[in-house]
């Protein structure tokens, strides 16, 4: 196993009196718990070394070093650092997650690999990045547009089936030995940044284009020129003319990346990436070494990390995609119907093609329709379009 490299920049702890309450009652409610246990620190210099640390009871000091799949000057880091702060607090300090930024141990697209390989006890990434493993990999995130948003996929996931598919594809058939959750959930993707406005479908033939996961056969079934890269290296192929179009994620990680300096068109709206999330995944030996209790603490910490990432960012994208607008002279251009029309003609084909050659794709394709049709039918029928209301108290946006 090769030697990982020790990570110093930790997680600041954010405070508060909520998180101290939950911190408290967590420890005291776990100490009895684990006074049996042995303390064990994965701090060594390999991945999944456990030591023991203490004798008797009380929480022991544990210590996991996890690669985030994005630089740490994009706001997905601080949502990422978030995650670690609420695991810190519900152990009384004592499960510390040491977080790097892309690139620092591994590549980001090779996050999982290092994981499955105790390079790294953890990844924070998405599952689109090792979408060249399996096509259904890209099901859990960056799927066909049924619809549904990144709340909806989630639901599918935690209560449609999607977890048992999730488990089984990593377990069975990649055969990779990890531990993962999905959990934080993003905003309708942008259709991107371009060099100059896109107003017709075919306007896509031969447009040098950056996306990852299913999006790529979608627009080179639309005609474009893909190219897939980690994000780090987006808006300097943009500058240099590399590629002409790109989408990343969303207004604030778009603002932080430098999107601006290079292109003063952004196209909104798209079917592309409907409904993303994040990816964590742990090394099943570093997962397995750890108490109980913690593993309870890393699962439901996502929970609790979801509902904060969706209050946030719902703050934090409205105010920069306002400060690009009024400050930063971007132009925000609704993507014409022929375009998303023809985003979804090209969903068909590559729903068709993808099926057809892995049988374990058709399999949790069929689970996603089946509950999409029921819960986005549901929310059709009850939920008010906000448009009418938006414009009456508001006017246009």
């Amino acid at each position: 196993m090769a030697k990982a490299k020790r990570m110093s920049n930790r997680a600041s702890k954010p405070s508060g009196s909520r998180r101290r309450f939950l911190g408290g009652a967590v420890a005291a409610g776990g100490a009895a718990a684990l006074a049996a246990l042995p303390g064990c620190d994965l701090s060594g210099e390999k991945a999944g070394t456990a030591k023991n640390t203490q004798k008797g009871g009380g929480l022991p000091p544990v210590t996991l070093r996890l690669q985030a799949g994005f630089s740490a000057n994009d706001p997905f880091f601080d949502r990422a650092r978030e995650y670690i702060g609420i695991v810190s607090d519900l152990t009384g300090g004592n499960l510390k997650i040491a977080m790097s930024a892309a690139g620092a141990v591994v590549g980001a697209f090779d996050q999982a690999d290092a994981v499955h390989k105790g390079i790294l006890d953890g990844s924070l990434a998405v599952p689109a990045f090792w979408y060249g493993k399996n096509t259904a990999l890209s099901l859990f995130g960056t799927g066909p547009a049924f619809g549904q948003d990144a709340n909806t996929l989630l639901a599918w996931y935690e209560f449609g089936g999607g977890k048992a598919l999730y488990d089984e594809l990593y377990r069975e058939i990649l055969k990779l030995d990890v531990v993962g959750f999905l959990f934080g959930p993003m905003v309708c993707q942008p259709l991107g940044w371009f060099r100059r406005e896109v107003k017709s479908a075919k306007e896509f033939q031969g447009l040098k284009y950056r996306t990852v996961g299913l999006s790529i056969d979608v627009f080179k079934n639309m005609g474009a020129s893909v190219v897939a890269m980690p994000g780090g290296e987006v808006v300097p192929a943009i500058e240099r003319g590399v590629i002409d179009a790109a989408e990343f994620n969303n207004a604030a990680s778009d603002l932080a990346m430098g999107f601006p300096d290079v292109s003063k068109t952004c196209m909104v709206q798209s079917y592309h990436q409907p409904g993303e999330c994040f990816e964590i995944l742990f090394n099943r030996k570093s997962w397995d070494g750890l108490p109980e209790l913690y593993r309870n603490v890393l699962r439901i910490a996502t929970k609790a990390a979801n509902t904060e990432m969706q209050w946030k960012t719902l703050d934090v994208y409205s105010q920069k995609y306002e400060e690009m607008r009024d400050k930063r002279g971007v132009k925000f251009i609704e993507t014409p119907v022929e375009i998303l029309q023809a985003q979804l003609d090209a969903w068909d084909k590559v729903i068709a093609e993808k099926s057809a050659e892995n049988p374990f794709f058709a399999k949790v394709l069929e689970s996603q329709k089946t509950f999409m049709k029921r819960v986005v039918g549901y929310r059709m029928k009850f939920e008010v379009d906000p448009d009418l209301a938006y414009r009456h108290f508001f006017g246009k946006t």
